[in-house]
């Protein structure tokens, strides 16, 4: 499973093959979940206030480029990695 980013502590994971909807992983100090790459919403998981707030931001900032991880992942590609948050 990469890790396609990293900021403030937080990593963000897509594995290889994943089921839709197109979705990463983040963990945060023992928190895990899972959030939708078109909505940045939590799909499952437990994750701080704080923390997801600043996913869904930068979720929606780097939308495409999620997106774009995601259809390399589905074809087995090495995926790319993603400015963090925090640059």
């Amino acid at each position: 499973m990469p890790t396609i980013s990293m900021f403030f502590g937080i990593l963000i994971k897509m594995y290889f093959r994943e089921h839709n909807p197109p979705h990463f992983h983040a963990y945060y100090q023992g928190f895990e979940a899972s959030f939708d790459i078109n909505t940045g919403r939590k799909i499952v998981g437990k994750f701080p206030k704080k923390a997801e707030k600043i996913i869904l931001e930068w979720s929606q900032e780097y939308k495409s480029s999620l997106l774009e991880d995601w259809e390399l992942m589905e074809q087995g590609k090495q995926l790319k990695r993603i400015p963090g948050a925090d640059q």
